[in-house]
């Protein structure tokens, strides 16, 4: 029999970090089950949003959240890395984590788990991956210095790709298939756009990728007029948004229609009691690393009382209502 452990945390983005450091100060006897740390912005050369720290590229944020992490982790938090978390179960005295390696009892879980990158769904895409269609612009981008490349995406993920690429490329032209960037920060699309060699199309769709050995043409379609156009490029670099990593719990938790975990706003609860969820993987409306670190601390607070409730939602409650307690 595995030792219980207070609390078992499933990922190493800055959710998972955030809830990770909290849990240690806490002194919450927990497991820290990670692939590897850092999350998404590992693909970014520089963020420039994470709060206290103008610029820092992605692989210098995971040093850093590792580091923070394991100045505290000392006996109270196991670091495991290299594990796949692949089911949650729910057990008589808690819970039980599965890895591709292993097993692990919790008395309650955090999943923060985020996400994947979704495909680029037309003809030609599949067959060109890795032939000029890719998901990765810190990986692949310095291959098509000086060369023509497109960007699919207009949220802050297309941009900020975009902008990557303008240090190298000899053009770049985002498209998007609303007549809006509604989903981008409005000072990083002006400030992106306002470069010499940046041109963006909106309210248009990606119909096919074009190529022989290797990409040559990205086709869109002008969503107004059903008109298609084919521009001339090396790459594609896709950034059209991210699938949830919530199969380990989606027979255990209530997810939303796009495969995300439900959770209450105030607490970051889920449907089922003694399990929490933060970050990409959880239905927030917004998703950035600064409020995937707010919402894991968040939980870790509400986790705490939980755990010193005694583990009853009733207990819980009281706790959280009376300001004289918490």
């Amino acid at each position: 029999m595995d030792r219980m452990y207070d609390l078992a945390i499933i990922g190493g983005g800055p959710a998972g970090v955030a809830a990770g450091v909290y849990a240690a100060r806490k002194k919450l006897k927990t497991v820290f089950i990670a692939e590897v740390i850092g999350g998404q912005s590992t693909d970014s050369q520089d963020v420039q949003n994470w709060i206290g720290t103008p610029h820092i590229a992605g692989m210098d944020m995971a040093k850093q959240l590792e580091a923070h992490l394991r100045e505290y982790a000392s006996d109270v938090v196991e670091i495991k890395l290299g594990e796949h978390g692949t089911k949650v179960e729910k057990t008589e005295g808690g819970f039980s984590v599965t890895t591709d390696k292993t097993t692990y009892s919790a008395k309650t879980v955090l999943i923060a788990t985020g996400g994947s990158r979704k495909k680029l769904e037309v003809p030609g895409a599949a067959e060109y991956e890795h032939k000029g269609v890719t998901y990765c612009a810190s990986c692949d981008g310095p291959l098509f210095a000086g060369q023509d490349v497109v960007v699919v995406g207009g949220g802050n993920a297309g941009f900020e790709t975009a902008a990557q690429l303008l240090a190298y490329c000899k053009s770049v032209t985002l498209v998007h298939r609303s007549p809006e960037f509604l989903k981008a920060d409005k000072a990083t699309v002006d400030t992106v756009l306002a470069h010499a060699n940046m041109r963006a199309l909106t309210n248009v769709t990606p119909v096919e990728v074009k190529g022989a050995q290797f990409v040559q043409a990205l086709v869109v379609k002008d969503n107004a007029t059903g008109t298609t156009t084919e521009l001339p490029a090396a790459a594609v670099f896709v950034e059209i948004g991210m699938i949830p990593a919530t199969d380990l719990v989606k027979d255990l938790v209530t997810l939303d229609e796009w495969g995300k975990i439900k959770v209450d706003a105030k607490t970051q609860r889920t449907s089922i009691e003694g399990i929490w969820a933060a970050g990409d993987c959880s239905d927030g409306l917004y998703h950035q690393n600064n409020i995937a670190a707010g919402d894991a601390v968040k939980a870790l607070e509400d986790l705490y009382f939980y755990l010193k409730a005694g583990g009853t939602s009733q207990e819980m409650n009281a706790l959280i209502a009376d300001p004289a307690v918490v």
